[in-house]
């Protein structure tokens, strides 16, 4: 019977395993779709954390080392709820962080803050006595402006604003009318109201960059934005006392998105010149894997 050190890590729309076993041998690498995910109930969680490493890893298989970094653990009490319960499931060393704090031991480091800007958006660091932070990851209905659906949400009402304003369109309105499908702001309007989940909106992203690549003022300023917001996130980090020197960034947005890379290093250049900006060229599941290693 193989035994494993499991890394696991739960975004909004993909749940990734990374395990190795004890002994040596091949890594299994596999990622899921993280349907139905949420870390509430506790036991809820804990479950469906259970049925994704199950049909991960080979039949007969047991878990010696759990490390989850997963969207949703927003709390000590969550993490440790959701840890609690695995434990009652056999698990008996797991240790649960924030899936944006997988991004600093996924680039090799040990302390620093972590950018997430991929389907949402949110900032972690660790303060001095080693307790978590976090800034932001609030929901694309309130926030998350760096976030995949934060950005066609604020790219949707600027260009919306800027037709009741009478103002010639500058490729905003048109690249988003494209992408949906729809031939007016009107109709626009209805097919974001209508349906505003992550789903709907999040996949429309990459038209606002192509819009600001072909010269929309409109979409280059909402990018701009998302450059802002990731900024505060660091702000808001250091000013509660995030230790470390290097800042790293990943999702999908950010990763796929050399304009919003180049406005965050800009910004965070004049802003923190202390600080070293990584863009993670390696998935953060490496990083659950790694916190898996140091405990185990």
């Amino acid at each position: 019977m193989t035994s494993y050190r499991v890394g696991l890590d739960v975004g909004g729309t993909k749940a990734a395993v990374l395990a190795e076993p004890i002994d040596g041998g091949d890594p299994i690498d596999v990622v899921i779709a993280a349907t139905e995910w949420d870390a509430e109930p506790y036991a809820h969680g804990a479950r469906w954390l259970d049925a994704v490493i199950r049909r991960a890893l080979p039949p007969g298989a047991t878990v010696a080392v759990l490390a989850v970094g997963a969207q949703g653990f927003d709390s000590p009490a969550t993490v440790d709820g959701v840890v609690a319960e695995l434990a009652e499931l056999g698990y008996p060393t797991v240790v649960g962080v924030n899936d944006a704090a997988l991004l600093v031991p996924a680039a090799g480091l040990v302390d620093g803050i972590g950018l997430i800007a991929g389907t949402g958006a949110i900032g972690v660091g660790t303060a001095a006595d080693g307790a978590p932070l976090a800034s932001g990851g609030w929901g694309w209905v309130l926030g998350d402006e760096a976030g995949a659906a934060g950005i066609v949400r604020d790219a949707t009402r600027l260009a919306l604003r800027a037709h009741d304003d009478g103002l010639p369109d500058d490729g905003l309105l048109a690249a988003l009318l494209a992408s949906y499908d729809v031939e007016d702001a009107e109709r626009l309007a209805r097919v974001v109201n209508d349906e505003p989940t992550m789903a709907n909106w999040g996949p429309h992203a990459p038209a606002v960059f192509a819009a600001a690549d072909d010269g929309s003022a409109h979409a280059a300023a909402v990018i701009d934005g998302a450059a802002d917001h990731l900024v505060l996130l660091v702000d808001q980090l250091r000013r509660r006392g995030a230790v470390g020197q290097d800042v790293v960034a990943a999702g999908g947005v950010i990763v796929a998105q050399p304009r919003l890379q180049q406005a965050l290093r800009e910004r965070l250049g004049r802003r923190h010149p202390d600080l070293r900006l990584h863009v993670l060229t390696r998935t953060p599941v490496h990083g659950a894997l790694e916190l898996a290693r140091r405990i185990g």
